[in-house]
Formats: structure tokens, sequence, C-alpha cells
């Protein structure tokens, strides 16, 4: 479906939000056209998952080593936002090749250019706070100071809050595949952990608590990732693997029209309330409710025979 009019604040950015950086990222960094959380439980994995990766992100041995600088912490921010314009591409272009059997690159064109729009707008608000954050300490000017500084914190409100929104959401790559925001996660903190593993750069630390906060993070996003992933397999069908072409959509509710009595539904197929949105209606083994209905043994005494 193509994006529309809209459709990416679906209406909620006012021009009194603007005052509020946290209001304005929480609708930019996460657009209308993300799909709802399918579980309360997915979801509270997922708050797992970012915590771990904000952990995986900033490094626990900064705080430790004492040496926190905000300059040092946004330039490492504007590395991993780089490198995650190549990371998550390759990624997904990884997944589009394991998916090429059950579907074409074509039917997730939109979900696609939608979350690389995301990207690239997180990317362009990181870059621009460190440009702010610079210009503060490179002036000596106080109309310079206040004028950018006023801008800088508003700034650094909105992109941290984008960053919590797009660590949960991953750039919206949810609308292309339920699984392709905790593969991410895995990904970028392995990413973030390797180079200290293989240089051997604890920071400062002992090997013990080097390899502990350097191992610690990517472990932990693993193990929830993979139960996120493990738990949208188990009850809504959903796999890594598959197509998203291949995948039926979750049905959407509401208000259903009285029908007159012994007519089937039209339209979509009838699913159980608590069956599988994304699997066959029936696969549960319950019986078709429209099937013919066992009919009671004769009795001679009934005046109809029943």
């Amino acid at each position: 479906m193509a994006r529309t009019r809209g459709s990416w604040t679906g209406g909620a950015l006012t021009v009194r939000s603007v005052l509020k950086p946290q209001d304005v990222a929480r609708v930019v960094f996460h657009p209308a056209w993300i799909p709802q959380p399918l579980d309360p439980s997915v979801e509270r994995l997922k708050r797992f998952r970012v915590i771990a990766g904000a952990v995986a992100s900033l490094g626990v041995y900064t705080f430790i080593e004492g040496g926190f600088d905000f300059t040092e912490l946004l330039e490492n921010a504007m590395t991993a936002s780089v490198v995650l314009l190549f990371l998550t591409p390759l990624t997904v272009g990884a997944m589009l090749w394991v998916w090429r059997r059950g579907g074409t690159v074509g039917q997730l064109r939109v979900p696609l250019l939608n979350s690389l729009l995301l990207l690239l707008l997180f990317v362009g608000c990181v870059a621009a706070l460190l440009v702010l954050v610079q210009t503060v300490n490179g002036s000596a000017n106080p109309a310079v100071i206040i004028g950018v500084g006023l801008t800088m914190m508003w700034m650094l409100i909105f992109t941290a809050y984008g960053a919590v929104r797009v660590s949960g959401n991953f750039f919206g790559t949810a609308a292309t595949h339920r699984c392709l925001p905790p593969l991410l996660a895995m990904v970028t903190s392995w990413l973030v952990a390797v180079p200290d593993l293989v240089t051997g750069d604890l920071h400062g630390l002992s090997l013990t608590l080097g390899i502990v906060f350097i191992l610690g993070a990517p472990v932990t996003v693993t193990a929830i990732a993979l139960l996120e992933m493990g738990r949208l397999k188990r009850r809504y069908g959903i796999r890594l693997k598959a197509h998203p072409a291949t995948l039926a959509p979750a049905p959407v509710p509401g208000p259903v029209p009285p029908m007159p009595p012994g007519m089937p539904p039209a339209g979509s197929p009838y699913l159980p309330p608590q069956g599988n949105p994304y699997g066959h209606p029936y696969a549960s083994g319950g019986q078709h409710p429209y099937a013919p209905h066992p009919q009671p043994p004769y009795n001679p005494q009934h005046p109809y025979g029943g």
C-alpha cells in the first residue's frame, strides 16, 4: 500500500507539540505506518531488549572509568549511526535473499523505503546535534551560545527520545517483517562488541570485568531477541525465514454487522477468537463452523422422530 498524505504522523503533530520535543520524537520516530504490537508479552521483551541495547551502545565501562565526555559520546553515537546506515540495509538485503523463493522485493518496496527514510532521518538528527554541540563549544559569542544552545537542548531531548523509539522498532522494519527488529538488534549489539574483543581493548578494566561488560550486553540482547522471535513463531506463526507476503495479515477488529440466521459471514474466512491470526483458521483442529452437524439418534416416541 502506498504511503498516503499524513500517514507518517497520523495527524498527531501540531504546532503546539513542537514545544515538547519528546512528543515530536514519539510521532516522528514511531510513525503511524508502523504496525501495532501483537502481544503485550512481546512488548515487554522489546523493552528489555532496548535497555540491553542501550548498555551495548553507551558502554557501562565508560562510566566506571570516570572518563565520561558528552562530546565523545556524541561522536561515538555518530560513528554507530553511520555503521547502522550500512549495516541495516546489508542485513535486510541478506533476508531478502533468504525470502527470494516466497515473494519479490517489489511487494515490500513501500515499507522498505519508509524504513530507509526513518534511518536517514535519525542519522541526520545525530549529525545535526553533533554540529550544534561543536558550535557551542567553539564559540565565544554569547548570542551564538544562547541561541544555538537552546536549539541544541531541544535537539538533544528530541534525539534521545528518538533513539529510544528507533531502538524499539528498529527504524520501522517491523512494517516489513515482525522478526526484523530483534534480528537487527542482535547483529548491531555484536558488531559493537566484536571490535573490542578482536583488539583486546578492555578500556582499562581487568580481564574479567572487561569480558563481562563487553559480552554482557550482546549476550543479553541475543537471548531476549531469540525469545521474542520464538514467541512470534509459536503464538502467531511468524517465522524469520518466511517471506512477509506468505504471512497472512492479522484480522483487524471492528464492528460485525448482524447476519441473518443460518447464513455464513461473507468476506474474510472465519477466525476463532483465540486462534492464530497468521495461521490457517482451522489449523487448531476445530470443526468447520458451517460443516454438517451430526444428527441425534432416531426416537420413535418423539413426534418428529428426533
